[in-house]
């Protein structure tokens, strides 16, 4: 089963947790026992698991990466969104995660995160679930 959801952002570098959403793909798949990938189709986006059950953890992993690859320092892409590129490069458009009794089998704390590095925009998340 594949399928894809929109993730709108309201700020140029902004963290959205997409558990939920993610999880109701799973959800709605019928899949017992499998696998789930989540793949973020932008070049200046991508994707992230780490803590949810405190908000601050993603902001200070987005203003850590706005302080690493700071916006407007001489690149030459011509865009003027060269920083978004790199950021999305190093977070990564993808993640992997087990499917076990129907569910995501996320740790305790971890969630996962769409990681917007060129908002505000409106954006596509593909989950495709497996058995297996």
């Amino acid at each position: 089963m594949v399928k894809t959801f929109e993730v709108r952002t309201s700020k140029r570098e902004e963290m959205v947790d997409i558990t939920s959403q993610v999880a109701q793909v799973v959800g709605a798949s019928g899949v017992k026992e499998g696998v789930c990938f989540i793949y973020v189709p932008h070049t200046t986006a991508g994707v992230f698991i780490n803590e949810h059950a405190d908000p601050s953890v993603a902001l200070d992993i987005r203003d850590t990466l706005v302080r690493l690859v700071p916006r407007g320092e001489g690149y030459r892409h011509l865009e003027g969104n060269a920083d978004a590129h790199i950021k999305a490069t190093l977070v990564g458009a993808s993640q992997v995660v087990f499917v076990d009794g129907g569910r995501l089998s996320l740790g305790t704390w971890q969630g996962i995160f769409f990681a917007e590095f060129d908002g505000p925009r409106r954006r596509k998340v593909i989950v495709k679930v497996t058995e297996g």
